[in-house]
């Protein structure tokens, strides 16, 4: 559950505008707040059913955006090469090497 917990905090920080008012507003609060489906419904004045239903639909919305977009997964991809670039640095790594690393990088963006 922490994974996938994580996992919605980067597609939210990635994608929240592209979401509505009240799906960015319950995905604070049910993510980030970590207030349950039953304090976002009786804030809302709506069923727990239409809390759960509309974060199962707004988590499918943001999965469908990193498909089509790979925000995520080039930030992970960068942020894995950028650590690999600092451990050959320092490890004394060949220029072939450095430069290996810099070029896998250029090509993400």
């Amino acid at each position: 559950m922490l994974e996938k917990t994580l996992r919605m905090n980067y597609l939210y920080d990635f994608y929240q505008s592209l979401l509505t008012t009240k799906q960015r507003q319950y995905m604070q609060l049910y993510y980030l707040d970590d207030w349950s489906l039953g304090e976002i419904a009786e804030e809302f004045e709506v069923s727990r059913q239409a809390v759960y239903d509309n974060i199962k639909r707004t988590e499918n919305m943001l999965e469908e955006y990193e498909e089509k977009l790979s925000l995520f997964s080039k930030f992970e991809e960068r942020a894995n090469l950028i650590k690999n670039l600092k451990t050959a640095i320092e490890k004394d790594a060949t220029a072939e090497l450095i430069l290996e690393i810099v070029d896998s990088l250029e090509r993400l963006d």
